[in-house]
């Protein structure tokens, strides 16, 4: 049985939503502290980061592992994997919607089988299953 990992990250927070502000600091790797506040997650983010950012680093690292695992399993392993993932999110609604674009460099693959495992990557994903209350998550893939 695997080792259970648990990751963790904290946010210290001053004042009220609108006028406050605060940090949140990746714990677990101790790579950095990180400005938070409501202007840049429902206005304009500019130099400060918001929880959609971190969750689309999330969801863009956790995706692109699991379709370099599957391609692999499929004997087509990636060369080159480039993923982003852009997270809208709507004051007041909160995230409504998902979309990750991989583009790869994988030898001996059709682009209907890379965007048929990208599909399936993306459903297998533990981060897109932790995102199930998204009602739109999307991938887009393409062969470089």
């Amino acid at each position: 049985m695997p080792t259970p990992i648990t990751s963790q990250a904290s946010t210290a927070w001053d004042g009220d939503l609108f006028t406050g502000s605060g940090t949140t600091t990746l714990v677990t790797s101790g790579s950095g502290t990180f400005d938070v506040n409501w202007k840049a997650r429902a206005e304009e983010a500019g130099s400060t980061t918001n929880p959609e950012e971190l969750l689309a680093a999330a969801h863009a690292t956790c995706f692109t592992m699991q379709f370099s695992n599957m391609l692999k399993k499929n004997r087509t392993a990636p060369t080159h994997l480039d993923t982003t993932a852009d997270v809208t999110f709507v004051a007041g609604e909160g995230i409504t919607k998902i979309v990750l674009k991989v583009t790869g460099q994988v030898p001996e693959i059709s682009a209907e089988d890379f965007e048929r495992i990208a599909g399936e990557a993306k459903e297998q994903c533990p981060v897109s299953q932790a995102l199930a209350g998204v009602k739109d998550v999307s991938v887009e893939a393409s062969l470089a």
